[in-house]
């Protein structure tokens, strides 16, 4: 007779997916990236990939649209990214691009857990290479800033980078949720030609609305989804490092998920929850059901394409 594995049982792999290496006929893998030297404030998301598997242990069932992942795509935990040079940020980013790089000859849609946002840089780098993406970019800052302390590779420039190694296009990029004192270190988001969406606006024209502005930008183009905890209200989501009052509700950011859904979403990752930060495990639950939906519409698309 079978029996039900709890969820405090067992080894933790993220919504308890086999543990597996990189392989030609896995569809989608799930990757942590244990890093957060690129943090300007409180240090802590080096430890997100951790939590949000504990967490994820939770999940499995079909969501809302009623998208069973795991019968449409073959779907693994690869692990964490093995780590060299995690003292050194730059030589970091290059052990992240070259494993990226890996997945992509794989043929393999990564979903990741950061880890501070300077991780989706060379992510982008390795997806991007052959084509610039277009990007789908939910946070409260637009993380375009230039050199701070001498590198030019902590958690607020990852985007202006990946313009620069011409991993996304511009033009093709929307950055949603936007607000607090930040606000003039993102003139390059401006200048560059991204689609910019302060919270104000998103609130002003509605969910539904904001929706439909994303998926007119990006179209049919293979497309990064890049999510900040921080993108969401601190009393949604307190267990991040640069938290901004007046963001989104969990169902929100849950919605802006789910409407992505159809889009060619070739990557997501899920960064900035830090644990130490935490209350009760909200910030990881939230972040594991955010990364679960994701999982959904990328399976359902990567099926539908097979």
């Amino acid at each position: 007779m079978s029996t039900m594995t709890r969820e405090f049982e067992g080894i933790s792999t993220f919504m308890r997916s086999p543990l597996s290496e990189i392989k030609n006929d896995i569809d989608i893998g799930f990757i942590g990236v244990t890093f957060d030297l690129g943090t300007t404030s409180s240090p802590g998301t080096r430890l997100g990939p951790k939590s949000l598997r504990d967490i994820s242990t939770k999940f499995g069932k079909p969501n809302f649209n009623k998208i069973k992942p795991f019968e449409l795509c073959k779907i693994a935990d690869l692990g964490d990214v093995p780590f060299e040079s995690f003292f050194d940020i730059e030589k970091a980013h290059n052990e992240i691009y070259n494993y990226y790089r890996k997945l992509k000859k794989s043929n393999i849609i990564p979903i990741t857990a950061g880890g501070d946002h300077s991780i989706t840089h060379p992510i982008l780098k390795a997806l991007g290479e052959e084509q610039p993406l277009a990007l789908i970019h939910f946070d409260s800052h637009c993380d375009t800033y230039g050199e701070l302390g001498k590198s030019n590779f902590h958690h607020g420039a990852p985007f202006k980078n990946a313009v620069l190694d011409n991993s996304i296009d511009p033009k093709s990029t929307v950055q949603v949720g936007i607000r607090g004192s930040a606000e003039e270190l993102w003139d390059f988001s401006y200048k560059s030609g991204m689609h910019v969406f302060h919270i104000e606006e998103c609130y002003d024209i509605g969910i539904d609305t904001l929706i439909s502005k994303i998926r007119a930008v990006v179209k049919d183009k293979p497309t990064y989804l890049s999510f900040d905890i921080d993108a969401v209200d601190p009393a949604f989501a307190p267990g991040t490092g640069t938290p901004e009052v007046g963001g989104f509700t969990s169902l929100e950011a849950i919605k802006l998920i789910r409407g992505c859904r159809g889009l060619n979403i070739v990557g997501a990752d899920l960064v900035e929850v830090s644990p130490i930060l935490d209350h009760g495990h909200t910030t990881s639950l939230l972040g594991a059901n955010l990364m679960y939906e994701m999982l959904c519409i990328i399976a359902e698309s990567k099926k539908n394409n097979l």
